[in-house]
């Protein structure tokens, strides 16, 4: 593992729907949906930054749980992981994003998500069954 940057991506779910957030950039990303998150720090914890990602990204405390489906391999020697999130405070809000957007189960399947998380529909899916 040694280095291997990190990036991680939140399952925020709240009452059987999954959070997503619409990016704005790149433009070739601009209008997909994604799990919101990003880099992990040098000496951050997963879990620390999943909270600091939420709490820039959308204004909202929250705690990071176990992770979610494969690792997804990125350019730069980054990997992307996902990551449980509960939400603890606040309304999210689209601070760094277009939109934001809860979905169930089947909305999940026809979203126009990023090709780095389509890899984890299954997972997610199972979670919003749950």
């Amino acid at each position: 593992m040694t280095g291997e940057r990190e990036v991680v991506a939140a399952a925020l779910i709240r009452d059987g729907r999954l959070l997503l957030a619409q990016r704005t950039r790149p433009p070739e990303l601009a209008g997909l949906w994604e799990l919101p998150g990003g880099k992990v720090e040098p000496g951050e914890t997963p879990a620390a930054a999943v909270r600091r990602e939420l709490r820039e990204e959308l204004g909202v405390e929250v705690t990071a749980g176990e992770r979610i489906g494969a690792d997804v391999p990125l350019h730069d020697g980054l990997v992307l992981r996902a990551y449980r999130a509960e939400l603890v405070d606040g309304t999210p809000q689209a601070l760094e994003h277009a939109a934001l957007r809860w979905v169930d189960a089947r909305e999940l399947g026809e979203i126009a998500l990023v090709d780095n998380d389509r890899g984890w529909v299954p997972e997610l899916v199972a979670l919003l069954g749950a």
